[in-house]
């Protein structure tokens, strides 16, 4: 059976497409100091409210549109607790990833067994929003390297009291990009369910959203790194298929371990890089995951 090499690349970038939306969006809110484990929520809200908004108006890019805003309204949750109050930012994370299934699995009840609105063909019969997330990888490595507000917000999660020594409003960059990271795990999520299953199910993402985390450490918060890593997970996928489709028998309990084997590998990732990254060099921000106590 001959295989094309174009074919099999453009699938895999479209199978990469939700969980490089949601790592850009997460690579964005670590460099400024916040460690959000509640991607998968994020996730799984835009991936129901964008179905819910496409399936009734019959306008997918509209779906698209209130995933983003879903994912960054409760993605203000988090950002609320743990900006405002000071809560733990992990244990934030987690109950944001189990508020967001629980209100999917709720809420998505009606919409189980209708379609999805039919997606607009862009270039080489791919869809346009797999090519918004390839225009994003330039878009953040720029924003974060060659303008203002992005080496604020670099700035913001190397050092907080610094930057809030110099005059920057350090709450105010970390709500910005918790609201940026919220847009595109939304629209991630959407993809899932409006471009990929076509439908709603409850517990689609089955793992994006860890694995979105895993990528961001793997790509030393970089955005050509978050690409190159999204690609290797959607690259995965892609072989998974091809081996079922030729016959070649692939335990489906090896598979569905990975996106926990990926989590327990991000959090013992994180944790040494926290503590060896200014004597081995890592690239991961001074103030993961620290909260900014404002001077009285």
């Amino acid at each position: 059976m001959m295989i094309d090499p174009l074919s099999v690349f453009l699938l895999l970038i479209s199978a990469s497409t939700p969980i490089l939306f949601a790592a850009l969006g997460e690579l964005v809110v670590e460099r400024a100091g916040v460690l959000n484990l509640g991607v998968e929520g994020m996730m799984i809200t835009g991936a129901l409210a964008g179905f819910a908004a496409a399936y009734a108006s019959g306008n997918p890019f509209l779906g698209f549109a209130v995933a983003a805003l879903a994912g960054a309204a409760i993605s203000l949750l988090f950002a609320a607790l743990t900006q405002l109050f000071l809560a733990n930012q992990v244990a934030s994370g987690l109950a944001l990833t189990l508020f967001g299934l629980g209100l999917a699995a709720m809420f998505g009840k009606p919409f189980e067994g209708v379609k999805a609105p039919a997606m607009p063909i862009g270039p080489l019969r791919i869809n346009w929003i797999v090519w918004l997330g390839l225009i994003m990888v330039p878009v953040v490595w720029w924003f974060l390297n060659r303008t203002r507000r992005g080496l604020i917000l670099r700035g913001v999660g190397e050092n907080h009291e610094a930057a809030h020594a110099l005059g920057y409003d350090v709450r105010l960059t970390r709500l910005a990009a918790i609201a940026f990271g919220g847009a595109m795990a939304g629209i991630g999520g959407a993809f899932i369910s409006i471009a990929t299953v076509l439908q709603w199910t409850e517990g689609m993402t089955a793992g994006a959203g860890w694995i979105a985390l895993a990528i961001v450490v793997f790509s030393n918060w970089t955005a050509p790194g978050v690409l190159a890593g999204a690609w290797l997970f959607g690259g995965v996928t892609v072989l998974q298929l091809r081996l079922q489709a030729a016959g070649v028998a692939v335990p489906v309990q090896l598979l569905s371990m990975a996106p926990y084997l990926a989590t327990i590998i991000v959090l013992v990732a994180i944790s040494a890089r926290q503590k060896y990254s200014r004597r081995a060099g890592a690239a991961a921000p001074g103030s993961l995951g620290t909260n900014f106590h404002a001077l009285r």
